[in-house]
């Protein structure tokens, strides 16, 4: 059996469309956001159900969130998990999450990125692609080594520990499984100082509306991927603080 992870809700419909055979599980979280250290996975469930809430999110995680992922743990040896996720920080950091939950399942891997036109789109998604773009994609996914789920669950040790000198290490590493790993591990070095950095710029040139700011930051900052609710939450920051 093969279980396609899907990075989204949105790309549900056209996937579906596509008429790939096996079963579909959708990751609806947003882990470059918000708190993630947590001692065990109860810990970090109740985490990241309390930071959602917070912000927001009408949805019951247990049942949205948490038991959609908790579905792959039975994976039988033989399965197959295909993960479909884009290049960005956003979900990169969702992926190695998904690998380190499911490092001790006896289930071979393959990731499949988005198949855009050239090097300059990279930052772009599965948005951008039809059904023809999701079956080109998915003939070109990469099957993982287990020195790639290795290198994916230290990945995700390092930036749920805040250790982004061990991270900006692991971003030397040359993977065919990672192929944006420097960009992305470099940005989230950064994270807790360059959106903020550049939203500020953005404002200081006289843009001033959420819309043009988050559209701005797009074009600038793209390699993190934030969504709007990302951008919103610094965009207030820097508002309050020049008045």
């Amino acid at each position: 059996m093969t279980v396609h992870l899907l990075p989204g809700d949105s790309l549900v419909e056209t996937f579906e469309k596509c008429g790939f055979e096996g079963e579909v599980v959708v990751f609806r979280e947003c882990l470059v956001d918000g708190p993630v250290a947590a001692d065990g996975l109860e810990e970090f469930w109740e985490l990241r159900s309390g930071y959602l809430g917070k912000y927001g999110s009408d949805k019951d995680y247990s049942s949205h969130v948490k038991d959609e992922l908790v579905r792959l743990w039975n994976l039988a040896e033989g399965n197959s998990v295909n993960l479909w996720f884009e290049y960005e920080l956003f979900c990169q950091v969702n992926l190695w999450f998904s690998i380190w939950l499911l490092r001790n399942t006896n289930a071979g891997f393959r990731v499949t990125y988005p198949k855009l036109a050239s090097d300059e789109d990279v930052w772009k998604g599965f948005s951008y692609l039809d059904e023809g773009g999701l079956k080109a994609s998915e003939s070109e996914s990469v099957k993982l080594s287990d020195d790639d789920i290795f290198l994916a669950v230290r990945l995700w040790e390092a930036f749920s520990k805040g250790n982004f000198k061990e991270l900006l290490a692991l971003g030397e590493t040359q993977s065919n499984a990672f192929p944006t790993l420097k960009a992305v591990t470099e940005a989230a070095a950064e994270i807790d100082s360059r959106p903020k950095e550049v939203i500020r710029e953005i404002m200081s040139e006289g843009k001033s509306g959420f819309g043009e700011v988050f559209g701005e930051f797009c074009k600038r900052e793209a390699k993190y991927g934030f969504g709007d609710l990302q951008v919103k939450k610094i965009f207030d920051e820097v508002s309050e603080e020049v008045g």
